[in-house]
């Protein structure tokens, strides 16, 4: 979907940029990486990348990638892929969102310094768990099978 398209927050549209190729390349990684963590995992699906996400009657998201449990559908993962010309809303709005949401996680991926932030709902909201880079390692204890060398999601596409 590399396309403009839109979100809702609170009743207001809320136009998007199309991602460039190299937000692209990061979310099909990301989206394979997690599909294969997966197989297996029958109670978590894996939505197609920016689908629409209903989180409120007047609130739709469309995150980068996004977990929701297969029973109820309800969203326990969300990833932001920030865009340098429109990280305002990624950073600041839909953060917001996601933390009045309690989302259980959140990780917000960010291409201009090749990091990742996770959050996790806790007792008071959204922290910040960690903030990974180079050769760290992203793990997820909800998924056992997710272990990600960080430098690795933002390596050069070699295909071309």
């Amino acid at each position: 979907m590399n396309q403009p398209y839109e979100e809702t927050f609170d009743g207001v549209t809320t136009p998007r940029l199309a991602p460039g190729p190299r937000h692209e390349l990061i979310c099909a990684r990301l989206h394979a990486i997690l599909g294969a963590c997966l197989i297996g995992i029958p109670s978590t699906r894996l939505l197609p990348p920016r689908d629409e996400v209903r989180v409120s009657p007047t609130t739709t998201l469309r995150p980068d990638l996004a977990l929701v449990a297969q029973a109820t559908g309800k969203l326990w993962l969300a990833v932001e892929i920030i865009s340098s010309d429109d990280h305002r809303t990624d950073t600041v709005i839909k953060k917001q969102i996601y933390e009045d949401i309690r989302i259980p996680r959140l990780w917000m991926i960010d291409p201009r310094y090749d990091n990742l932030e996770v959050y996790q709902c806790g007792p008071y909201g959204l922290a910040l768990k960690a903030i990974l880079a180079g050769r760290e390692q992203l793990t997820e204890s909800l998924l056992p099978q997710l272990s990600l060398v960080v430098a690795d999601l933002f390596a050069a596409d070699t295909a071309n």
